[in-house]
């Protein structure tokens, strides 16, 4: 008789996927400060690029992960989570799809763009295979408080970083038209604030996709609510 690929008998605390979680936090954030001194050094020769600010939408596992060992509230880490399964995972296999923006300025800057975007995907799938996330509509809503921080995050940064118009945290500068596929041309056509208001929807669209797809796959693990 073949047994099943996962054992419900053998659940995954929550104490142990966190841990897991962090380290892969831990793991981003070497690639990224290796990114960091790299452009820095060798491609901008002691000037930092303002473009380059480790703020977009697929950086955000970066400091979620590092974050979660410290909430202690499981709502909390439960919305975050579910951030996490339904916005980059979103973003890591869109960015995957569409590799351009990473790819061109140096081999190893390539090959981490596509380490760093398969790790979301992964971290992703491990959310909803461990059943960390909330895949109730209201799990969704919750996510989005850490959605439009994150917006309101990138737009500051946008807008008071140095070398004005040179920052496009989410892609959302107020300065010029937002170069991502379809969008651009939107903007082009209707204006900066309009395809950028657009641009969100379309992500919090997906997310809400992403959700629904996750909330009707049963987890891998039995989930162990412990800790």
């Amino acid at each position: 008789m073949n047994r099943p690929f996962y054992i419900k008998k053998r659940p995954v605390s929550q104490k142990k996927a966190v841990r897991i979680l962090f380290c892969c936090g831990v793991l981003l954030a070497l690639g990224e400060a290796y990114k960091q001194i790299f452009l820095y050094v060798f491609i901008n020769h002691g000037r930092y690029d303002w473009w380059f600010f480790p703020f977009q939408l697929c950086s955000l596992p970066m400091y979620l992960c590092l974050l979660l060992p410290f909430l202690k509230k499981k709502a909390a880490r439960t919305a975050v989570c579910t951030f996490m399964q339904d916005f980059n995972l979103l973003g890591g296999v869109a960015a995957l799809c569409v590799p351009e923006g990473f790819m061109g300025i140096h081999w190893s800057l390539t090959l981490h763009g596509f380490l760093w975007h398969i790790t979301l995907v992964l971290i992703g799938i491990f959310i909803w295979a461990c059943g960390l996330s909330d895949r109730s509509a209201r799990g969704y809503v919750r996510t989005l408080p850490i959605f439009f921080a994150g917006c309101a995050l990138a737009t500051a940064v946008n807008v008071l970083s140095p070398g004005r118009g040179r920052a496009d945290m989410f892609y959302i500068s107020p300065y010029f038209v937002t170069t991502q596929p379809v969008f651009h041309t939107i903007g082009e056509a209707l204006g900066i604030l309009p395809a950028n208001l657009l641009y969100l929807a379309s992500i919090c669209l997906g997310g809400w996709l992403v959700h629904l797809i996750s909330g009707h796959l049963k987890p891998v693990f039995s989930p162990d609510n412990a800790g």
